[in-house]
């Protein structure tokens, strides 16, 4: 079978939902390939890449749509496209069939399979499919380069000959995947970075990343989770208005607010009102990736960028992905090729559409003429939707005092017990007839720097080491304080060898000590 990807028509939409490299997957799942001519080239893929990667090139979106049995597209398809589907094509694009009920009834009334890349689960087998994620990403990135090109200063904070220059304030509104992006990028950038979002489970992840999440005095903030599917849930009115309270305090100081809050199928809510803005300083530039649902700032305009009358700048582009085609079709496709292996799992050419898998039944939308959206649930929970854990009652000093005698009462129980096992082993040992006294001495050395080492590494926090690197510190250990009661024999041979043995037992100990902080700095921004 043959699946295609024809030149996007929506103006201005340099995407493309097949490259190069993806075709060569493609076709190692039983596909051949096919691609309008020109389709790739806004986003610097040439016919002749096409070509050389084995792709066949048709000069037509309608000879396109005539040869392919599966189409992959990025935007949802046109009316005239919708014409040139054909019962038992199967059609993948985002579609947003919540928002385009006319256009579904359309694909199915033409007998074609819809599958709808907006709508895939967010769960965790479907995260390399999730093109709202990969696109989300990038527009999160992109924000902060256009709000980077519309502010008149540097991000990082300089000192130089000629005077010097404070960091940029950066407001991230939302800690989704584009809010999140957009926290690395600022960070990154040398900006202070602050973040807001309705999920106090997130601070942690935006802490991580080197800016400072912003808290709410708000008793309801802990209770508002994030909803099923990955997105945070409505607010109340109340929560509202102090959400609304602390972004009034924080207006004044801030040089870039982005804006990211925004659930597919419904209008924006409004964030950053136009008293906020009015308090705003000249020059502050606010970047609103909901413009496309309204926006969450006042005075937003879809695809506009404005300035208002005390010298703010509002973004509004909602093209943001597009503005980078070539990484955004590289991801995209990527995530259209996850999505045919699903469908392929013979890897033979031949879809199998599979409607009781979880992810094949969310993201269609019709499918053998019935329209099956929307979906029911999935079976397994979403990504975000986890339980909350639950936190234990504070203790009163009384009872923390308590704790810690009792704690204390254990751990020297447990002392007692090993030390009292460890000398009925060493009697029960001396006990055996003709035992040589030598023996004797080095295996009562080696018991004690069992005990000791343990005492002294295993209690190490695994704040500093991993549990792993717990056990292989406290063997090293044992060998450091047993090599080091030898290293002063008579025999030269004993020396060298205890002298080794400390040697490359430190090698090991203060080396894991290294590596793990290397680890640990992967996962926090200093």
């Amino acid at each position: 079978m043959k699946i295609g990807s024809p030149k996007e028509i929506f103006e201005g939409e340099d995407r493309v939902a097949m490259t190069p490299a993806s075709a060569k997957d493609l076709q190692k799942l039983g596909y051949d390939c096919v691609i309008e001519t020109g389709a790739g080239a806004a986003a610097g893929f040439s016919d002749a890449a096409y070509k050389e990667a084995g792709v066949e090139v048709v000069k037509t979106g309608a000879a396109l749509f005539k040869a392919a049995d599966i189409v992959a597209k990025v935007r949802p398809p046109e009316d005239k496209e919708i014409k040139r589907l054909r019962e038992g094509q199967t059609l993948i694009s985002f579609f947003y069939p919540g928002q385009n009920e006319k256009l579904m009834e359309a694909a199915n009334k033409q007998g074609a399979t819809v599958i709808a890349m907006d709508m895939v689960p967010r769960i965790s087998r479907a995260q390399k499919m999730d093109a709202l994620s990969s696109m989300a990403n990038i527009a999160g990135y992109r924000a902060v380069i256009e709000a980077g090109n519309n502010f008149g200063r540097f991000f990082t904070g300089q000192v130089t000959a000629a005077g010097k220059v404070p960091p940029a304030k950066v407001l991230v509104v939302g800690a989704g995947v584009a809010g999140l992006a957009a926290i690395g990028t600022a960070t990154s950038l040398g900006a202070i970075t602050y973040a807001f979002d309705v999920r106090p489970e997130v601070a942690e992840q935006v802490e991580s990343m080197g800016a400072e999440f912003v808290f709410l005095d708000f008793e309801e903030e802990q209770q508002d989770g994030a909803a099923t599917g990955g997105y945070a849930s409505v607010s109340s009115p109340e929560f509202r208005e102090a959400q609304l309270a602390k972004f009034r305090e924080l207006a004044p100081d801030m040089d870039i607010v982005i804006t990211t809050a925004l659930v597919p199928g419904r209008d924006a809510p409004k964030l950053w009102l136009q008293d906020m803005i009015d308090s705003m300083k000249p020059g502050s530039v606010i970047v609103d990736l909901a413009a496309e649902r309204g926006g969450n700032a006042d005075g937003t305009v879809m695809d506009e960028k404005v300035v208002t009358d005390n010298g703010v700048t509002i973004v509004g582009y909602t093209d943001f992905p597009s503005r980078m085609a070539a990484q955004s079709s590289t991801l995209y496709a990527t995530n259209i090729r996850h999505m045919m292996s699903d469908l392929t799992p013979e890897k033979d050419g031949t879809p199998n559409h599979d409607m009781e898998d979880d992810v094949i039944r969310g993201a269609t939308a019709t499918h053998q003429g019935e329209i099956t959206f929307p979906p029911p649930p999935p079976k397994v929970a979403a990504i975000a939707a986890q339980p909350k854990k639950e936190v234990a009652p504070e203790l009163t000093p009384e009872e923390k005092r308590a704790a810690e005698a009792e704690a204390f009462k254990q751990q020297t129980k447990q002392q007692v017990m090993l030390l009292g096992g460890m000398g009925a082993l060493i009697l029960g040992i001396g006990l055996i007839p003709g035992m040589p006294a030598s023996f004797m001495q080095h295996f009562i050395v080696f018991v004690l720097s069992v005990f000791i080492g343990f005492q002294v590494i295993w209690n190490v926090a695994h704040s500093l080491h991993t549990p792993l690197m717990a056990v292989t510190n406290a063997i090293s250990s044992i060998i450091i304080l047993g090599a080091l009661i030898q290293i002063g024999s008579t025999s030269a041979l004993v020396t060298i060898l205890a002298g080794l043995g400390v040697f490359m037992a430190s090698v090991n100990i203060f080396g894991g000590f290294l590596v793990t902080r290397r680890m640990l700095a992967m996962f926090q921004k200093s």
